[in-house]
This record gives C-alpha cells, structure tokens and sequence, in this order.
C-alpha cells in the first residue's frame, strides 16, 4: 500500500508540469519528493525492507524508542502511552510476518546482524525488570497497575522476537555474506544520500576517503604531541582517558552535557545563528540499556512540545573522560543536528511537512553535524588539546567510515600503503583491525561501529560525504558574493541554509552556493 501511495504521488507529480514548481520552495519540494519516494521504491522493490535487522534504528528498535519521545506529565499522556503499549505485541508480530515473507523469497540480514540484535535484547528484558514493565512504573498513582498487564505483554513480545531471532531466523541465515555487494550497495547509498553512485563514483569516494585519512592522521600525530610529547594518536588517546578531566556519574554528565550545550546556545545565538526562542531548548539524556553504542539526538515535535534530545549510552561506564564528548556534543547538540532540526521544526509552517519530517536525508544531517564540528574548531572552541584530539579522533572515524563501508561491501583491496593488511580484501575482521588502530574509542564501541557499517550498507558514508557538499557550498556561496563584489555574511548564509528543509546529496551543494 505505501508503495502504491508512492506511485500514485510520482505519477501526479510528473503531471504537475513546469509551471507548478517554478518557485524555489516549490521546486526543492518537488526535487526532494521525487527523490525520496523513488528511492523508498528501489527499496521496496529489492526486499531489502524485509531484511532490516541490525543493530542501531530497525525496526525492532524503533517500537521501543517511539516511548522515550512520548510526553509523560499528565494521566491523559499515560493513557495515550497505555494504548500504545497495548499494541506493541501487534507491531513486533507484524515485523516477525516481515521477516518470514524474506525467508520466503530466501533474504536474510547476515547473522552478525541477528547475533548483536538478539544480545540486544536480552538487555532489554535483563536487569531488575525487563523494560516495558519498567517503563510504565513510572505512571502516576493508579494507573501504573492498570498499565502493567500491557507491559507483560510488550515484554514477552520482546523475548517472542528475540527467541525467533535465535532459534528459527539464525540457522535459517546461515552462510548469508556480511557484504552486500555493487547492487545492494547502490540502494543503500541513495538511501542514505540521495544521490546515485555508479562503481566509477564509489571508488573515487573511496580513493578520497583514503587520501582524508592520511590527512587526520597527520594532524592527530601533531596534536598527539601538544597533549604527550612523543606519543602517538592512540597513546595520547589512552593517556586522556586515564589522567584528562573526567565526569563521574551518569547523573553527572548529563548535567555537564546539557551545561556544554546552554553555553553554546549562549555564545553563537545573536552572533553566528539567529535562533528562534523554542529552538533554544535542548536536553541532555541518559540513553537505556540495550542501546547501540553511539550517542545519538531525537528531533523535537513539530509544536515543540516535545524539545530536542541528545542521548548518550553509558555501556555500563560510571566515569566518562571529557575529551571525547566535547565535539561528539557540538555535532549531536548544539550548533550540529539540534539546530539543523530544531530550525526545521520551526520553519515548518513555511515548507511542507514532508520537507521537515521523514523525507530527511542523512546525508545532508549528518553532513551539518560535522560541518557544525568544524565550525566549532575553526571558532577556537576546541582550542584545549584533549578537547581538539577528540575531534580529530571523531573526524578520523567518520573517514575510516568511508573507506571501510565502501572496502568491506565492494570487497575491495586495501590500499598499498595501509598500516594493516596492505593487498588484502576488506572484511569484518580487517575493517575492524583498522579502525581499533585508528581510534581513541573502546573495543564496545568499534565492535558496535563496524557491525553497524555492515548491516546499514551505505549509511557510514553519509557523513563524510554530507560534510564535503556543505563545505563546498559554503565556499562557493563565498566565491559568488565575492564576484559580485558582496560581503558574506556567514550567520546569514547559516540561517538560509537550515531553513531550506531537507535536500539530497544530489541538489545540496548547488542549492547552497546559491544562497
């Protein structure tokens, strides 16, 4: 049926003619509605919705986190919460009937995928009591034990998929490849982008992802030595970890998180941003038990009743060094995906819903988040030299991301002068080798990173080609006011630019040098 709608609403927009989209809003609009839709289609087509299991925003994932956005301050919220619990056993049936049509056709996520998602989920149904049941006993007097029967019954749903995922889809994947391969990769990758990558334009992504690794790596060799003359990268890293300034407490570090993220609302709102006063709330959370090991940022409802959140999985940890937090929250927060989608939300009146809402494009979020890391930098707000090697270190990542994502899907040869298996194929274990040697981060968290990568085929680039289309719209916005003989303002061209809504890879660049 949504396929269906998607055909329907292409046809009806082909009919439209010329004149309908002469505007620039109408025109973005319709540019990115085709852009989406069709692609949504190529993945409908391919049945690879009926294999989405991996370990970070599936499906499986999905039903859970629709609750940690939900309003809980009053009765009516929690009745509304209720009726939502009340169906999950319906929602996770329905994926399991999707994961058996798969089966049908003989499509399977591979079973690294499968083996992390049912980890996952003995998480969520661990501890003092598994996760719906906890979750409701929170609501007010009263209702808590009207709505517990309802949790039960998430919660055996939970364990019905994860003992599904073990004991029937497992041996029945077996010998499914983690690589995808030239065909699947391509879907993935205008997914994620919006832009069609042939095999000619996917190497020369690779060749310059590699050639943006040794750039990081030579900036980090000298940062390392500002921070430990002598040391390397991942000494300097290590040395951070044990003797850099430090957060106990999980309480503790949402605090200094949401702290990190006021005082950057403080300093460039008036300066670099013209914020609107709704977009200036955000809030600090603790991610649950279960989650992947990235932090990551749920955007806020469209009337702001529900603001901006950036989450933050602890993996168990008490003591959190700052180092590496400082710019991950600069791209999370505050100026990255809080300001890109708080002003979205903002705009939205003026847009369309779809350009605001679910016809965002990774590519051109993520894009901003590290763009917003780099302006950060070039602001000298990482002018400390943990804080700075922890950008580069998460530059580093999101350029390893490039290389390996193409590497391990294409199964292409490492280069000639990597550190690690010069010749060789890319594979889980090689991908893995390369970015534990290239990253300042823990074992859980690289193990979670590549796993991710092979079962979200063309999402990890996303980033770094996002970032390299708003850098290039951003000077050649520059050049163009140059020529006319115009001072840039950059707040100005910020503002224009979060205001455009959503935008493939496609059309970002073109549109921002525009502006």
């Amino acid at each position: 049926a949504e396929a269906e709608l998607a055909r329907h609403t292409l046809r009806a927009l082909q009919d439209l003619g010329p004149d309908a989209t002469a505007d620039d809003l109408e025109r973005r609009g319709a540019a990115l509605l085709e852009e989406r839709l069709s692609s949504d289609l190529a993945v409908h087509e391919s049945g690879e919705d009926l294999r989405a299991l991996r370990n970070i925003f599936s499906p499986v994932h999905a039903v859970r986190q629709l609750f940690m956005m939900m309003p809980t301050d009053t009765d009516h919220q929690w009745e509304v919460i209720g009726r939502r619990v009340a169906r999950v056993p319906l929602a996770y049936g329905q994926f399991l009937e999707r994961l058996e049509e798969g089966h049908r056709r003989g499509m399977y996520a591979a079973p690294r995928q499968v083996r992390t998602v049912v980890a996952q989920l003995g998480e969520w149904l661990g501890g003092q009591r598994p996760w719906f049941q906890g979750f409701v006993a929170a609501a007010p007097d009263g209702m808590g034990d009207r709505l517990q029967p309802h949790a039960r019954a998430a919660d055996e749903a939970v364990a019905k998929v994860r003992d599904y995922l073990a004991g029937t889809y497992l041996p029945r994947a077996e010998g499914t490849p983690d690589a995808v391969g030239a065909d699947r990769y391509a879907i993935g990758v205008r997914a994620s982008t919006g832009a069609q990558m042939d095999g000619a334009a996917l190497r020369s992504a690779y060749e310059w992802g590699w050639q943006e690794y040794l750039r990081i790596a030579e900036e980090m060799r000298l940062e390392a030595g500002r921070v430990l003359p002598g040391s390397s990268p991942v000494d300097a890293m290590r040395y951070l970890d044990q003797h850099g300034e430090a957060v106990e407490g999980a309480d503790q570090i949402r605090e200094r998180l949401q702290q990190l993220m006021d005082q950057a609302i403080a300093d460039l709102d008036g300066k670099h941003f013209d914020l609107a006063e709704p977009v200036c709330k955000v809030e600090a959370m603790i991610a649950p038990p279960g989650s992947a090991a990235a932090p990551y940022y749920t955007r806020p409802s469209l009337d702001f009743s529900r603001p901006g959140r950036t989450w933050l999985p602890t993996l168990g940890q008490t003591r959190f060094p700052l180092w590496r937090l400082v710019s991950i929250w600069y791209h999370e927060g505050v100026p990255g995906h809080h300001l890109q989608l708080g002003q979205w939300a903002y705009v939205a009146p003026q847009l369309s819903m779809f350009q605001t809402t679910i016809g965002s494009v990774s590519a051109t979020t993520e894009g901003w988040a590290l763009y917003a890391e780099r302006l950060m930098d070039e602001l000298s707000y990482l002018a400390e030299p943990g804080a700075r090697l922890g950008y580069l270190d998460a530059q580093m990542l999101r350029a390893v991301r490039v290389v390996i994502d193409i590497g391990m899907h294409l199964e292409l040869e490492v280069p000639a002068d990597s550190p690690i298996a010069p010749g060789e194929r890319w594979n889980h274990d090689i991908g893995r080798e390369f970015l534990r040697a290239h990253s300042g981060s823990e074992d859980a968290f690289i193990d979670s990173e590549v796993i991710r990568y092979l079962g979200w085929p063309g999402q990890a680039i996303s980033y770094k080609l996002g970032e390299r289309a708003w850098l290039a719209g951003r000077e050649e916005a520059r050049r163009r006011h140059q020529e006319r003989g115009e001072q840039f303002n950059l707040k100005t061209w910020h503002m224009a630019a979060l205001s455009l809504g959503s935008l493939g890879l496609d059309d970002l660049s073109t549109e921002l040098a525009a502006l």
